[in-house]
């Protein structure tokens, strides 16, 4: 892959995983993001730029995109802000990104969205998310949108998140009865594949990449608690009460809980029937349970 990819993003979760497979497969790679100086790399490469960039502000988009082969955008943001919002940040900064990669005469864009996207959801997020997809597909012609599932790995805000909790206390609360289905899937399986979409062609424009299990949440948190050797009583928390606490943490500089998040949970996050999956592009992702002792801290002793 002796190409130039800009990567808006590359300081996030899935980001970090994906300059990393860029940079193994060949790729010169462009790191665009607002703090390029917080990028943790051990990586000495050439091939890697730190370009400072915001998806709300064209001039330094032009600028991350310029000479670029191909555009990834994987920008994300999970609570909005006095200074961002889900609509500056994934409908109109997505849009400003599709348009100047297109202006530059890009061959390609990868647009990282989410399973369940729906411009009718009742979640500003999910509504975000959808509206976003249309705006890079009206922007640049031939976008590839990928949604994965909830995403796990080594740093994760979701498996660490359940780690941390069981280690302190013995009650672990779930979101209702802890029956939503999930799929989640290994972060870097999802950089594999979208490297793999950056090499060729796609026959598709739409993706989404889940792992080979579908667990539910209650599921999940038992898988966990058996490599900790932990013992928890599950408590199942109505999503009335999850709705509540949300709202009274909304004034909260970092909320560990936001309403949109809640109304996620009490829905389904699989992959569609009829999709391409990472199965297209010859990616076999790796089992939850498998990747546990890669994801989490070391056991103690």
């Amino acid at each position: 892959m002796p190409v130039t990819v800009t990567v808006f993003g590359g300081t996030g979760f899935l980001g970090r995983a994906m300059v990393s497979r860029l940079l193994e497969q060949g790729a010169t790679v462009r790191i665009a993001a607002r703090h390029p100086q917080r990028v943790q790399t051990a990586t000495t490469s050439n091939r890697l730029q730190l370009l400072q960039a915001d998806v709300r502000d064209k001039t330094s988009v032009a600028s991350a995109v310029g000479g670029a082969r191909a555009v990834v955008n994987a920008v994300a943001l999970y609570s909005e802000n006095r200074r961002e919002t889900f609509d500056s940040v994934h409908v109109q900064g997505a849009g400003i990104v599709a348009e100047e990669a297109a202006r530059a005469g890009a061959e390609m864009l990868v647009h990282l969205s989410g399973i369940g996207a729906d411009p009718a959801s009742p979640s500003k997020y999910v509504r975000a998310r959808a509206e976003g997809e249309r705006a890079v597909m009206h922007g640049f012609t031939g976008t590839v949108v990928v949604r994965p599932s909830v995403m796990f790995g080594p740093g994760d805000t979701f498996l660490n998140a359940i780690d941390t909790i069981t280690r302190i206390i013995p009650v672990f609360p779930l979101f209702g009865k802890g029956s939503t289905r999930l799929q989640p899937v290994f972060v870097g399986d999802v950089a594999d594949g979208i490297a793999r979409l950056l090499d060729h062609e796609p026959g598709a424009r739409l993706f989404e990449f889940g792992g080979p299990e579908v667990l539910s949440y209650r599921a999940v948190v038992e898988a966990l608690l058996r490599y900790r050797c932990r013992r928890r009583l599950l408590l199942p928390v109505p999503y009335a009460v999850w709705s509540a606490q949300a709202r009274l943490m909304r004034l909260l500089p970092h909320p560990p809980i936001t309403e949109d998040q809640v109304i996620l949970m009490r829905g389904d996050n699989v992959v569609g029937k009829g999709v391409a999956t990472l199965a297209d592009l010859g990616v076999h992702p790796g089992r939850l349970g498998d990747m546990l002792p890669v994801c989490l801290l070391p056991k103690p002793g």
